[in-house]
């Protein structure tokens, strides 16, 4: 016998939650299924739970438009519902005379896309808002910020649920195949069964391409590679001279070893970038060697053995090394041609941040489904 239900989320991170409450609190009958045994326990807890402010993104994208509309509303979210975060603030440097003009692009680039908010500063100004930071010139974007991603998460989920979603752990989606007016979903685990529904979001993170490709009858050309870009942390024993994030002029693949903050206020740094074949979450103690030369770049004075392996994330890309970052790729029915389909590709960072809105944009595309 197989059951049904109205819409299926396939994936407990923080998207496939901000989803199916989303989809909840506009009246559908949802049910979310997450393969761990806890919510998130993939990319969204492995991130370094920055609120951004939007400055990188290319103009037009859907990651600068749901950043920006993203992080207004998540502000607005955690302060509602008393999910911890704190506008912190953060420096962008630039270490030597060859990084300003890079760092002029970065202002110039983020005004464009909608952040008004910058300030331009020279290196003693900089310094006089971080004395122990070494550059010679940095921009203020007061509107980054940090968020308690765990607690974000769970008050996602009670939404959901409050609003009638159920969510399953340790509920795997082995396949799928689509069929006349919906879907059906094989869903292993303690008890597999067989489930069909009308709607079916694919917010799967790191497996949303290879889910799709085990689900029937969607077109082979509508899913994305995968690639996998692994990113280690290492934590700073000790107090931390600084108060607000320090992120370095942008690099490929990532934002560079940037120092970051927790709700206590221990600091962390990374991630670096590392191209992988698979999916992998080691820490090579190894790696801290090159974490040392990158933050003396804008902290000289970072003490020898201070810096303990942390943990690493896997950011999942849909383009691969020698590629231009993708965009965000949030694929409905106007994509596929599969009628009450969303797949989610790419959701890397900024994702945390545009979670409600990139949220608010699914339900959209399923409005009249």
């Amino acid at each position: 016998m197989t059951d049904s239900v109205e819409c299926v989320v396939v994936g407990g991170g923080i998207i496939g939650l901000a989803v199916a409450r989303a989809l909840a609190r506009a009246g559908r009958e949802v049910l979310l299924l997450e393969k761990e045994r806890w919510i998130g326990q993939d990319t969204s807890s492995r991130s370094s739970e920055v609120i951004h402010a939007g400055l990188y993104y290319p103009q037009g994208s859907l990651k600068a438009r749901f950043c920006v509309e993203g992080r207004k509303a998540l502000y607005a979210y955690c302060a509602e519902r008393d999910v911890p975060h704190q506008r912190v603030g953060k420096l962008v440097v630039a270490c030597n005379d060859d990084e300003i003009a890079i760092l002029r692009k970065v202002v110039a680039h983020a005004e464009t896309a909608g952040v008004d908010d910058l300030i331009w500063l020279d290196g003693k100004a900089a310094q006089a808002m971080e004395p122990a930071l070494r550059c010679v010139a940095a921009f203020h974007s007061p509107s980054t910020g940090i968020v308690d991603s765990h607690a974000l998460m769970q008050a996602y989920e009670t939404d959901a649920e409050q609003a009638g979603a159920t969510v399953v752990l340790r509920a795997p989606v082995l396949a799928g195949q689509v069929m006349g007016g919906g879907f059906t979903v094989d869903v292993g685990g303690a008890e597999p069964m067989q489930l069909a529904c009308k709607l079916l979001i694919n917010s799967a993170g790191l497996y949303a391409p290879s889910l799709a490709r085990r689900i029937a009858g969607i077109p082979a050309q509508a899913i994305p590679p995968d690639y996998y870009c692994r990113g280690v942390y290492f934590t700073l024993a000790g107090k931390t001279p600084f108060k607000r994030l320090v992120y370095p002029v942008p690099e490929h693949a990532g934002l560079g070893v940037h120092l970051t903050l927790d709700m206590a206020g221990a600091a962390r740094f990374g991630p670096d970038t590392e191209w992988i074949d698979g999916i992998d979450y080691t820490v090579d103690p190894r790696r801290g060697d090159k974490f040392y030369a990158a933050i003396r770049h804008y902290w000289p004075d970072l003490p020898n053995d201070s810096l303990m392996p942390g943990y690493a994330g896997v950011r999942p890309k849909i383009s691969g090394p020698k590629e231009p970052g993708a965009d965000f790729m949030i694929a409905g029915p106007e994509t596929h041609g599969v009628p009450g389909l969303v797949n989610l590709f790419g959701i890397e960072s900024p994702g945390i941040t545009a979670s409600l809105a990139i949220a608010d944009h699914v339900a959209s595309l399923l409005a009249r489904a």
